[in-house]
């Protein structure tokens, strides 16, 4: 980290200077076109490899999107608190670039993440401060960011979940990335599709993908175990952290996208563990669950048609989840029909 003398203050320019040299870590990443056989058929399907941000996940864009335009607007200065609740990839994210920009971090997180993404928090020097199911769970999470901020005065809160800034993000650079590598193939893609956690990639990629083809199906996706999003209310538990929290997120507008589709948690695993085992992908759970959901798209547009997804972080935040274990097969999953065939990678364009 760039460091002042103890006598000197940041000039107003050193937060946006530092964000731009951070924006040659983030972002510009490759998209693999993943061939595989279902049901007799060869298929391709187009993945975005957003692991390979500096954090290893999608969450660095939307972070750094943020902190950025709280400098532009005031809202954040040199030395606030940067305070946060989330499910783990947003909390890294913003662990790693606001202490790269000097802020002190805390992050409220329900206690029953993966331990890993506890961990990887903190080693960027940030504090976790775990919330129980009895405490509120995601939602006491939220509630108590604010009371921290209530208490301080120089504190930053991002609010992800309502934050206009998420998908701006999203819309500024995965989009545009999308549709120049599609581009570069002369594939420009008939849906878009991705699970939904605070609904700032669905909603601000399928706005960049729409200014060109207003007819491409958008198509947000949850657990099949957790349908939160097509009833409108939490039900059940699920296995794939980072999407389908305890509520629907302010920032998402459902009656601007296609329906939502499902997929099991335990398909979703195992369609995972496929892609590391066969291709050497270490993805995590809910890229598996979107590369199920792409394939469920296809299905509905036909074999042909051409379907982009994201392949959110990598396996590394999962080593303590059923990820690593063995998943039983059971009636109606998908992986079992998909076999991996190789993929090509699409640079940036």
């Amino acid at each position: 980290m760039i460091q002042t003398l103890p006598s000197e203050a940041p000039s107003p320019a050193f937060p946006l200077a530092r964000c731009a040299s951070l924006s040659n870590l983030i972002g510009n990443t490759p998209l693999l076109s993943l061939r595989f056989t279902f049901r007799g058929s060869i298929r391709t399907l187009y993945a975005k490899a957003e692991y390979l941000n500096l954090t290893g996940s999608i969450k660095d864009r939307m972070a750094l999107h943020i902190i950025q335009s709280a400098y532009c607007d005031g809202a954040l200065r040199s030395g606030d608190t940067i305070i946060e609740a989330t499910s783990g990839n947003t909390g890294i994210a913003l662990a790693a670039v606001g202490r790269a920009l000097g802020h002190p971090v805390v992050i409220y997180m329900p206690d029953w993440m993966s331990r890993e993404r506890v961990q990887l928090i903190e080693s960027y020097g940030a504090t976790v401060v775990p919330v129980s199911h009895l405490e509120g769970g995601f939602l006491g999470s939220i509630e108590r960011t604010q009371d921290h901020a209530a208490r301080e005065r120089t504190v930053f809160l991002p609010r992800q979940f309502d934050n206009l800034a998420n998908p701006a993000a999203h819309c500024a650079s995965t989009g545009p990335e999308i549709a120049a590598q599609m581009r570069s193939i002369h594939r420009p893609p008939d849906a878009f599709v991705a699970g939904v956690g605070t609904g700032g990639t669905i909603m601000g990629v399928g706005e960049c993908l729409r200014q060109t083809n207003p007819s491409i199906k958008i198509h947000p996706v949850e657990p099949k175990e957790s349908p939160t999003l097509s009833t409108g209310y939490k039900v059940g538990a699920h296995r794939i952290q980072g999407i389908s929290d305890e509520f629907i997120p302010a920032i998402l507008k459902l009656d601007q996208l296609d329906p939502v589709l499902t997929v099991s948690d335990g398909d979703s695993i195992l369609m995972a563990q496929k892609l590391a085992r066969t291709l050497g992908l270490g993805v995590g759970i809910s890229s598996g669950c979107n590369f199920l959901a792409a394939l469920i798209a296809q299905e509905q547009l036909g074999m042909d048609s051409t379907v982009v997804t994201i392949f959110c972080d990598d396996n590394k935040k999962y080593l303590s989840t059923g990820l690593f274990a063995e998943e039983p097969i059971r009636p109606g999953y998908l992986t079992p029909e998909i076999e991996l065939l190789d993929y090509q990678v699409i640079p940036r364009a």
